[in-house]
């Protein structure tokens, strides 16, 4: 018997570079982006890679037709990804609603940098988050996740596809610019140790097909352009059929669905990392680069004898109401760090209920949020206690 441990496979890794590992471990198969600072290297290492394992690679000529690409290419059959940063995301959203619309699978990488309009090209900020959430227009379902490591942006990716893939839909992955550019070590892990999902296939002939019939579970299957399956796809409000609609209780019954395929599995699309939180008085809530501020900042206020945890997000979008609620019984005050003038804080109001007082601190000048700081935010705020 061979007693000698698997060895292990460890790389030095940019955070865009674990992006672009991430997705081709995910299976993908198409990349259509536009050079955008600080997401350009997830390009740069898809261009170089997947031409060697048969997949394509296009620079489109704006963001407007790198979404359309991927769309295309997802109806098609092929996993697809894009990555930009802020002002290319401003021009994804309309062709993310459609893909939105017609539970099209994708990925799309936004590497977060001091906005608005051209901004900050080179510095952190988490200021699309609400953006993720409503960037586009109209009632619509949206899975958002941020990593806050180079490692969790290489499983968070993989995560991203199963998710889209599952659930038919488009996948935000929110990076900001200090985890995009930061190296770290990461274990890459062994294709037959990594889950990946696939969409479902219709399992009806060609003339029984309705692609946007669900089955139980609320998700339809899908069939690939080009397999035998024509269907109709359009940007209207559509039936069961793919064709244009106008009869109101198909439409609120097809909106409705598509916010439930989420909503009715948000325990599987949930998640967080809760981190000495158990006799907290004073909980910190963090995502992305911050939480990792944050997270030393609990390790310096447990030094100075102050009961402060951490409950770092992970999924954004669904918002996870339940847990904080739940959070905001047992402490006395949650302080929320973030890299913008609170977005996700006023969502961590909505969701605390007036059961404990919410503080925010926000940082827009394109530095990162430092532990020394969100201390001083505690010390501050348990004087007024006093």
């Amino acid at each position: 018997m061979n007693n000698l441990k698997k060895k292990k496979n460890i790389k030095l890794l940019q955070g865009n570079e674990a992006c672009a590992e991430g997705a081709l471990l995910a299976g993908v198969k198409f990349f259509a982006g536009y050079p955008i600072t600080p997401s350009t290297e997830i390009a740069e290492n898809m261009a170089r890679k997947l031409p060697k394992i048969g997949g394509k690679f296009i620079q489109m000529e704006d963001e407007i037709a790198s979404m359309a690409a991927v769309i295309g290419a997802s109806i098609a059959g092929l996993k697809s990804l894009t990555a930009t940063s802020g002002p290319g995301m401003c021009l994804k959203q309309e062709n993310l609603g459609f893909a939105i619309f017609n539970e099209i699978p994708c990925v799309v990488v936004n590497a977060q940098r001091g906005g608005p309009s051209t901004g900050l090209p080179t510095k952190p900020s988490q200021g699309d988050m609400m953006q993720a959430r409503w960037g586009t227009h109209g009632d619509h379902p949206v899975i958002a996740l941020a990593p806050s490591t180079v490692n969790e942006i290489l499983t968070l990716t993989i995560k991203a596809f199963n998710f889209s893939e599952k659930y038919r839909t488009p996948v935000i992955l929110l990076l900001d610019e200090v985890i995009a550019h930061m190296r770290e070590k990461v274990e890459m892990p062994a294709p037959e140790d990594i889950e990946v999902i696939n969409r479902k296939k219709p399992t009806v002939p060609p003339e029984e097909y309705l692609p946007f019939k669900p089955d139980e579970d609320g998700v339809p299957p899908m069939a690939n352009f080009g397999e035998g399956y024509p269907y109709h796809i359009t940007g209207l409000a559509h039936s069961e059929k793919g064709l244009p609609i106008s009869d109101s209780q198909q439409i609120d019954h097809f909106i409705r669905r598509i916010h439930d395929k989420i909503q009715k599995n948000i325990k599987d699309i949930l998640i967080y990392e809760k981190y000495l939180l158990e006799d907290a008085d004073t909980a910190l809530i963090a995502y992305g680069s911050v939480a990792r501020a944050a997270e030393r900042t609990v390790k310096l206020a447990r030094e100075k004898g102050l009961k402060v945890g951490l409950l770092k997000l992970i999924t954004i979008w669904p918002f996870p109401d339940e847990i904080i609620n739940k959070l905001a019984h047992k402490v006395n005050l949650i302080i929320v760090p973030e890299m913008n003038l609170g977005q996700i804080v006023l969502e961590v109001e909505r969701a605390s209920q007036g059961k404990c007082r919410v503080v925010p601190y926000g940082r827009v000048d394109g530095e990162l949020i430092n532990p020394i700081e969100i201390l001083g935010k505690i010390q501050e705020q348990e004087e007024i206690k006093k």
